[in-house]
């Protein structure tokens, strides 16, 4: 099957990673579905692609509530009949604020964006590609490079990139006996809104404040893509881009 044969869904589809992936694959020919909360950003990310607009498909999705995420399967199933490739990419984090002084409310919020949310797609993906012809797919996550070490003051946004891991292992597993292949993939740096920070200075492990190197985006949209173009007996199982030069190998 041809990447022009091909169906994604990009969750967090509007802004940052989630935009790049999104333009990534609708250059490379895929049909792609753009999920986000607001329609505005979707759009402008396809009229930025320049396809035509049979192939991308704006729908406004909230991944942490249940039939917001059913919709959100049931109208990528009518409107291009199968899914090939699932890019769970939808997060935000917590104020970074000290662990004692987090609120319940907050905690909550993180856990049911980058956790529950990435659960109830996957789970989606797998009733649809388990039943479709040809059978099969396969899932990305995005875990980020918090799904190895934590930066300070960022318990829930570690702890729910953390649980991605065991997340990607169990679908992995999971999905052998339906041909749905999952892999993840753990960025660092990349130039986004949310890095942005990271130019000025942003507190180290050591309680100082440190300008960290930055990388273009647009080489997470290429990585995503060349995982999604794997053929369905191949899969990489953990990849991590990141800027050469961030203080994460070592210590700083």
């Amino acid at each position: 099957m041809t990447a022009r044969e091909r169906v994604a869904i990009v969750t967090g589809a509007g802004t940052g990673i989630g935009k790049a992936v999104a333009l990534a694959m609708l250059r490379d020919g895929y049909r792609v579905v753009l999920a986000g909360r607001r329609k505005e950003p979707l759009e402008a990310v396809i009229a930025q692609a320049g396809v035509d607009s049979s192939r991308a498909l704006a729908v406004p999705t909230d991944v942490a509530h249940p039939g917001s995420v059913q919709a959100l399967f049931e109208r990528t199933q009518a409107n291009f009949g199968r899914l090939d490739v699932l890019f769970n990419n939808a997060g935000v984090a917590a104020p970074p604020v000290p662990l004692e002084e987090l609120t319940f409310e907050q905690w909550r919020h993180v856990v049911d964006v980058n956790l529950t949310g990435m659960f109830l797609c996957t789970q989606a993906a797998f009733k649809l590609m388990k039943a479709q012809q040809p059978r099969g797919g396969r899932i990305i996550n995005n875990g980020s490079i918090s799904a190895h070490a934590p930066r300070p003051n960022s318990a829930p946004y570690t702890a729910t990139k953390h649980a991605v891991t065991g997340l990607t292992k169990s679908t992995s597993l999971d999905g052998r006996k339906y041909d749905i292949a999952c892999g993840q993939i753990d960025i660092g740096n990349a130039v986004t809104d949310l890095a942005a920070p990271m130019a000025h200075g942003v507190p180290q492990a050591n309680g100082s404040i440190a300008v960290e190197p930055l990388m273009d985006v647009e080489h997470v949209g290429s990585s995503v893509l060349y995982m999604a173009n794997l053929p369905l007996d191949a899969n990489v199982q953990f990849m991590t881009i990141m800027a050469t030069k961030m203080p994460f190998v070592g210590r700083g």
